[in-house]
């Protein structure tokens, strides 16, 4: 079994920076990870994609995070972080991290998500 935990949300006024983090972990040993992101989910709102990597490094941006958030992964760790700047209060979501494909000895899993993390921007 495989579970994505992630950290850092919380409060912070218009214009902050928060980082946050997600760890994979499991029962045996994880022999990759494919592409993991962060979405977020807004009250009322669907959620979304916020930012992307790949195994290899090469990331992907919504409109919305381009130039204010950068997603990064420490592949030894099993754990990506997303570095945001410049938060706005239409940030303000739950913030979830997911992975694709995970493959711990001899078993592969799909389309893992963490509990989420809250992020609240004040204005």
């Amino acid at each position: 079994q495989v579970q994505l935990v992630e950290s850092g949300g919380g409060l912070v006024q218009t214009e902050g920076s928060l980082r946050l983090s997600c760890a994979a972990s499991a029962s045996g040993r994880i022999l990759s990870i494919n592409a993991m992101g962060w979405y977020r989910q807004a009250p009322g709102k669907q959620r979304e994609l916020v930012a992307s990597i790949t195994s290899g490094g090469v990331t992907n941006y919504a409109d919305s995070a381009k130039g204010r958030f950068t997603i990064s992964r420490d592949n030894a760790k099993k754990t990506v972080y997303l570095q945001m700047n410049s938060l706005k209060p239409e940030d303000t979501a739950v913030y979830y991290c997911n992975a694709n494909r995970v493959v711990v000895v001899g078993i592969q899993y799909l389309d893992l998500w963490g509990q989420g993390t809250l992020v609240t921007v004040s204005s």
